[in-house]
Formats: structure tokens, sequence, C-alpha cells
């Protein structure tokens, strides 16, 4: 990671030289103080600057899309790259002619490159960045197709009274049927199991 080291009167200027370098704002960088500023004997002799080490932060989504391209690429697809970062929450779109290649049998690919990129980028960090990855508009396209089973499963168990349990789910397809079926009056939601096999099931109300 790129850093510099400035002195200066005070914490406050040295900070502000190294802001000036690294052409930065304050809020991308971590900042250590080495050396508070000293007067010295009688404010005269022995008189020490206050000394800095200031480090550009890793930028999330430089990162992630970094990593993205060295994947497609030796997957031999031509894709770029839409990413927006919002309140710890990273968005990536990969728009491509093959980009569809990475969606998968249900997302399944799209989802562990998804993972792969939270890894990557929140490894020895402490404010965790959600990552959302999509192509071809298929997020949304599974989210109104889950929406739509759990209406249709949620009238069944109605309707036979017994609860249903539905196939292994990642968190973020669970937090859609949780979702679907929060205001239901006649069933409720709850996940079981343990990652990767942990799955929905929805039951009668009593």
């Amino acid at each position: 990671m790129k850093f510099v080291e400035k002195t200066d009167k005070t914490v406050a200027e040295a900070i502000s030289s190294a802001l000036k370098e690294l052409n930065t704002t304050r809020d991308r960088v971590e900042i250590e103080v080495l050396e508070e500023p000293s007067k010295g004997l009688f404010g005269l002799f022995g008189t020490k600057p206050a000394r800095v080490k200031v480090t550009l932060k890793e930028d999330p989504v430089e990162k992630a899309i970094d990593f993205l391209k060295n994947v497609v690429d030796k997957m031999g697809i031509s894709a770029e790259f839409k990413a927006r970062l919002k309140n710890n929450t990273l968005n990536i779109e990969i728009i491509g002619e093959n980009a569809a290649i990475l969606i998968g049998r249900r997302g399944q690919t799209l989802d562990a490159l998804q993972y792969l990129v939270s890894l990557v980028i929140n490894t020895d960090k402490d404010d965790y960045v959600r990552v959302i990855l999509d192509t071809e508009n298929y997020r949304r396209k599974r989210e109104q197709t889950l929406i739509r089973l759990a209406n249709k499963l949620a009238y069944k168990v109605k309707k036979f009274k017994k609860s249903i349990k539905l196939e292994p789910m990642n968190p973020y397809e669970r937090r859609v049927i949780h979702s679907a079926l929060q205001n239901n009056p006649y069933v409720s939601t709850k996940s079981e199991g343990e990652e990767p096999y942990r799955r929905v099931v929805i039951f009668l109300n009593k």
C-alpha cells in the first residue's frame, strides 16, 4: 500500500502535507502519529517536529474489478464492469457478449464469483463491504421468480395445512422469500440447516 511520512510543526500540518502529496482526502487514508511535537528544553533547544505516517486505504472497487478482470480474462470472456459503492454495499454489473456464461446453473457460478470477490476485498478489513454481483439482469429476474414461487407455495401451505421446505438457497435468495411472505396473514417463514444447505421453511400460522 502506498504511504508517505511527513514532519511539520504540528500533527495537523504534517497530515495536511501528506494528503496533498497523496492527492487524496482524510477519509481515504489511515493515519499513524509516529512522534508528537515537543518544544524541548526551555522551549528553545531540542525542539522536535511532529512526524506522521499516512497510508492510502485500498480501494475496494478497484480491487474487486482487478480481481474480476483477471478471472474473466482467464475464462476467455471479454467484459466490462460497472461498479457503485454506497453504504458499504458494492454493486458490480458485468457487461459482455458472453457474460451470461458467468451465471451458471441457478446462478451458482455468479454466486461463487460474488463470494470470492467478497473474500478478496474484505480480507484484513474492519468495515465489511457487502458485494452484489450481477449480469444480464439475472438478480432481478431471479428475485421475481422467487417471489412468484413464495406466493405459490404459501397458497399450498394454506390449502393443505402442511409445511413446505424449499431447496437450499444462498442468504440473498432466502431473504427474498422471507420478505415476500413477511406480511402474509396465513403463513410464516424460517430458515433451518447449516450453510451451504440452509433452506427456508414455509409453515402455517397457528
